[in-house]
């Protein structure tokens, strides 16, 4: 059985305290280059991937992708400028669909 491991990925200043916690810290300082770090995540053996909102924004269409696959799971965390309300967001709508109702 694959051992599954954590990445984080976002701007430097955002993920580098993460290494601390031993996750795999991915720095991405553009758009283009999250995407294809999240891309190449996909394929390797990452269950879980944290990726900062001020990059997600601009990733609909590529967090849309993964959004019902088993992996990697995407959560989007709050970055050095702090939450944008897109992860808490995404967690009501998916409260919404499980119960068919806002509980939050």
């Amino acid at each position: 059985m694959a051992s599954y491991r954590i990445a984080v990925l976002g701007d430097r200043e955002s993920v580098l305290g993460f290494k601390a916690l031993g996750l795999d810290v991915f720095p991405a300082e553009s758009v283009e280059e999250a995407r294809s770090t999240l891309h190449r995540l996909a394929k390797e053996n990452y269950a879980v991937v944290y990726l900062t909102e001020q990059l997600a924004q601009y990733m609909t269409d590529d967090l849309g992708r993964y959004k019902d696959e088993l992996t990697p799971a995407v959560i989007l965390i709050p970055g050095k400028e702090g939450s944008l309300g897109i992860g808490m967001a995404n967690v009501k709508k998916s409260v919404e669909r499980a119960v068919g109702a806002d509980i939050l």
